[in-house]
């Protein structure tokens, strides 16, 4: 195996066998990570619901996500965009971004995600017949800011100076969003649940959970098995070619 005939052959085999390995931990890593997300939404999903008030709006909300939440306000509407690509019953629409003034904090809003509306109402110019004026109390699901675009989805474009703010958005960036609305804004939004009394649109639903760990401990049993193939195989595969050439000297020499 290490000697000058094979030596970089086998070289090249005992890094793709470290490659492997080390392909194997990253996933069984990734596994963790995937245990420690799990155990942490669990944690929120099973939490008694926030009741958000001025008196604890700036407890840390980041680390509630998922969190139940319930708020009192007024949605402003003249700050309402939307979210493209929304499928409701495999039917396209989007989703409505309202901000909400919370009740008893002077100008400080939470952005709502009130639901999914059809894509023929999809233009801001017909969005005011899903208007809910007056007081409203919203329960839903605390969730953070949307920093990487959905599957196939472009990212949104970065405004130049001067430029007015988009209209409709490929995902919740709510960095990016709230610079284009006059309010102060928590670092949260909230995804508005079904509760009794809603109208049927926006349509509300249950967010899309996945908790389960993944593929990564098949991906990782993978690297491993191929691995031992690789480290296992190949004295086996040196063994068999030794033979070869011996038997190819034999023959020569009877020659």
């Amino acid at each position: 195996m290490f000697s000058k005939r094979w030596l970089i052959t086998s070289l090249i085999v005992f890094a793709g066998f470290a490659v492997l390995v080390r392909l194997g931990l990253w996933q069984l890593d990734r596994l963790e990570q995937r245990r420690v997300f799990n155990s942490r939404i669990f944690e929120q999903i099973d939490a008694t619901e926030l009741k958000l008030s001025s008196d604890n709006l700036f407890e840390d909300l980041f680390e509630m996500e998922y969190r139940p939440i319930n708020v009192v306000g007024e949605f402003d509407f003249t700050g309402q965009v939307a979210l493209r690509n929304q499928y409701s019953n495999n039917q396209l629409g989007v989703h409505l971004l309202t901000p909400l003034l919370i009740s008893g904090a002077e100008n400080i809003a939470i952005l709502v995600d009130r639901g999914w509306i059809p894509q023929e109402d999809s233009s801001p110019e017909k969005w005011g017949k899903y208007d809910e004026p007056g007081v409203q109390e919203v329960t839903g699901i605390i969730r953070r800011s949307q920093l990487i675009p959905q599957l196939n989805m472009l990212p949104d474009p970065t405004l130049e100076p001067g430029q007015s703010g988009l209209e409709v958005w490929s995902q919740i960036n709510l960095e990016r969003i709230v610079l284009q609305i006059p309010h102060k804004f928590l670092n949260v939004y909230i995804h508005q649940t079904p509760s009794g009394g809603l109208p049927e649109l926006p349509e509300r639903d249950e967010p899309d959970i996945e908790l389960d760990e993944g593929p990564h401990m098949g991906y990782a049993l993978q690297w491993f098995v191929f691995s031992l193939i690789l480290i296992i195989g190949y004295p086996f595969y040196i063994r068999n070619q030794e033979e070869k050439v011996g038997n190819i000297k034999i023959e020569k020499n009877n020659e």
